[in-house]
C-alpha cells in the first residue's frame, strides 16, 4: 500500500474540501459583496429629480417640519407690560415726579388702578416743589394736583417774591370711611382720590398754613377760588369739625357735576378780648320798653276798685306776697 502524503487527501478527504462548501464568513462575505454591486448598479441607473427653483412656494410637509423642528428651540413670551392709559402718557417727568405704582386691591372696594406715587412737581428743569411725604394717588387726581401749583400756586408765589419748595401733605390714601368713622361710605381717601393739605412752604423760608387766621385774607381767598375752580369737593374749616386745621381736596363724580365747595376764610381774631359793657348810669333817659311798662303801671293804679258787697265800701286787701316754694319732709 502507498501511504504518500500526495495520495493521502485522495483517500481520506477532510475539512471543507471534502464537503464542497466553504465556510461561513467566506459565503456571507461574498453575498455582501454582490448585494453592494446590485445596490451601486441599480442607482446608477435610476434619475435623481431636478433642483427646486428658488422662487418656488415652500412645500407644506416641509414648512412644518421646520416648525416641529423650531418649537423645542423657542423661548417662551415674556409678558407683556399694561398698556399706559391717556393720563399716564400726558404726566411725563417734565410735568411731575410720578413714577407708575402697581394697582391696590384692598377690602371693601379700597385700592384703584393707574396709581402713581407724586414724588415732586417740575416747575423748571432746575426747579421742583417737593410733596412730602410723598401721596398715592391715582394718576388723574396727581395731574389736577400738578397743574395747580404750576398754574395758580407759583404765580402767587412769584407776587410775594418767592418761589415755592414743597407741600406739606398731611394724608392722601388711605383705606378708610369718611372722616375715620366706623361704618362709614368709604371715603374718596381710600380710592386714592383725594389728598389733605396744611400749607405751603417757600424758598425764603416763609410757610403759608392754609387755616391760619394771620395769613392775609387775601392770599386765603385767592388759594380758595382757585382749588374750588380745580377740584370737585374742597373742605376746610368751617365745613365740620374735621376739617379745621386742613384743607381736603378731591375728585369725586356727583350728578349733574355737582361741586362741594366749603372753606370758610375767617378774619384774625383781635389781639385783646372785648371789654364787657359797663352798668347804664341812672341818669340815663328809660329805654322805649321801660317807659311803656311804667306807663302801664300807672294806668293800673289810677284804676277804681271794685266795690264789695255789703253795708259800705272797704278798701280791697293787699295780696300777700307769695312764699317761695320749698321743699318739706312729711313726718313719718
Amino acid at each position: 500500500m502507498n501511504f504518500s502524503a500526495d495520495n493521502a487527501g485522495r483517500k481520506w478527504p477532510s475539512g471543507w474540501h471534502a464537503t464542497r462548501r466553504p465556510p461561513l464568513p467566506v459565503t456571507m462575505a461574498v453575498a455582501l459583496v454582490l448585494t453592494f454591486a446590485v445596490l451601486m448598479e441599480a442607482s446608477a441607473n435610476v434619475p435623481l429629480p431636478r433642483p427646486r427653483p428658488a422662487e418656488a412656494p415652500a412645500a407644506e410637509g416641509v414648512q412644518g417640519r421646520a416648525t416641529d423642528q423650531a418649537e423645542p428651540t423657542q423661548q417662551p413670551e415674556e409678558a407683556k407690560p399694561p398698556e399706559l392709559s391717556a393720563c399716564r402718557l400726558a404726566l411725563t417727568e417734565s410735568i411731575a415726579i410720578a413714577p407708575s405704582i402697581p394697582a391696590i386691591k384692598g377690602p371693601g372696594g379700597c385700592g384703584g388702578e393707574d396709581l402713581v406715587r407724586l414724588e415732586a412737581i417740575v416747575l423748571s428743569p432746575t426747579q421742583r416743589v417737593a410733596v412730602k411725604p410723598a401721596a398715592i394717588l391715582r394718576c388723574t387726581m396727581a395731574a389736577a394736583v400738578a397743574d395747580w401749583v404750576r398754574a395758580d400756586m407759583a404765580p402767587l408765589a412769584a407776587t410775594l417774591g418767592t418761589t415755592i419748595s414743597e407741600l406739606d401733605n398731611f394724608d392722601s390714601f388711605e383705606c378708610r370711611g369718611r372722616n375715620r368713622v366706623k361704618n362709614a361710605k368709604l371715603s374718596e381717601h381710600g380710592l386714592a382720590n383725594a389728598l389733605d393739605l396744611r400749607g405751603l412752604k417757600f424758598a425764603n423760608g416763609n410757610a403759608l398754613s392754609l387755616t391760619d387766621r394771620t395769613v392775609s385774607r387775601d392770599i386765603r381767598e385767592k388759594v380758595l377760588a382757585s382749588v374750588c375752580t380745580r377740584f370737585t369737593t374742597v373742605l376746610g374749616p368751617g365745613s365740620d369739625w374735621y376739617h379745621e386745621d386742613h384743607i381736603h381736596l378731591d375728585l369725586a363724580q356727583r350728578r349733574n357735576g355737582y361741586k362741594l365747595c366749603q372753606w370758610g376764610v375767617y378774619d384774625p381774631l383781635p389781639a385783646v378780648a372785648p371789654l364787657m359793657p359797663a352798668e347804664r348810669p341812672q341818669e340815663a333817659p328809660p329805654r322805649a320798653s321801660e317807659q311803656e311798662g311804667a306807663m302801664s303801671e300807672q294806668s293800673s293804679e289810677n284804676m277804681p276798685q271794685a266795690a264789695s258787697g255789703g253795708a259800705g265800701d272797704k278798701p280791697a286787701p293787699s295780696a300777700k306776697p307769695r312764699r317761695a316754694l320749698s321743699r318739706q319732709t312729711s313726718p313719718k
